[in-house]
């Protein structure tokens, strides 16, 4: 059986992300869909001694409404990138794994790409290669597949020859699973369980960047993730 998830981008995803990957034989970035402004296409959570800090990367928006994700453009004018870096150091000050992955990540993002989506990409190849995770993956907007909002997520399995697709369970307000049965493609909704793990700062929270879980865990990181895969 072949499985098959369909994502958009995000930066530093969360946990959830990384689940549906983890569940998925090929992994397609929904990218030529609208870019949803104030989502998690290019933004996300850190936890500092205060709670959950908001690490955003600014974009130039300005007469791009209705813009799709692949067409937008980092607003590299302003040193966001040192102000997160610096944000992150501090945070995780006395996270055990912080020296381990933090200078990778500032190498990233010290000359960061034009395109937001390339900036996603590379940083989710960047966790894969820490939680030790290899998975087909690819990009909408260079697979030429049509049709509606449930038609083109089937043509999906169907260029990939998937019997199988995982979604998140948001979808079930528009996703045509009869359609998806008629064409001998089973959905399976994710019902993701987060799971928990040591953290700073106090009371554990969930949904953060993935970051906060590989800071503060290291290589048992995957294992975690593993606990709902």
């Amino acid at each position: 059986m072949t499985t098959l998830a369909v994502l958009q981008p995000g930066y530093l995803p969360w946990l959830g992300f990384f689940d549906q990957l983890l569940r998925s034989d090929v992994f397609v970035y929904y990218d030529d869909v609208q870019f949803d402004t104030n989502g998690w296409r290019n933004r996300n959570r850190i936890k500092s001694a205060s709670g959950p800090m908001w690490l955003t990367v600014p974009i130039l928006h300005s007469g791009r409404t209705g813009q799709k994700i692949v067409d937008v453009e980092i607003d590299n004018r302003r040193s966001w990138a040192k102000k997160q870096l610096a944000s992150i150091a501090q945070s995780y000050a006395r996270a055990p794994f912080l020296g381990r992955y933090l200078p990778e990540l500032e190498q990233l993002l010290a000359c960061p790409p034009a395109l937001l989506v390339d900036l996603d990409i590379a940083v989710v190849d960047l966790m894969c290669r820490w939680l030790g995770i290899d998975r087909k993956m690819e990009r909408s907007s260079q697979l030429a597949v049509d049709g509606g909002q449930s038609e083109r997520l089937l043509n999906l399995c169907k260029r990939f020859r998937a019997d199988r697709y995982i979604s998140g369970d948001a979808a079930k307000d528009y996703l045509d699973v009869p359609l998806f049965l008629a064409h001998g493609v089973a959905v399976e909704w994710q019902a993701y369980q987060h799971p928990t793990y040591t953290q700073l700062h106090g009371a554990f929270q969930p949904h953060l960047s993935t970051l906060d879980l590989l800071l503060n865990m290291g290589p048992e990181s995957l294992g975690i993730l593993q606990r709902t895969s």
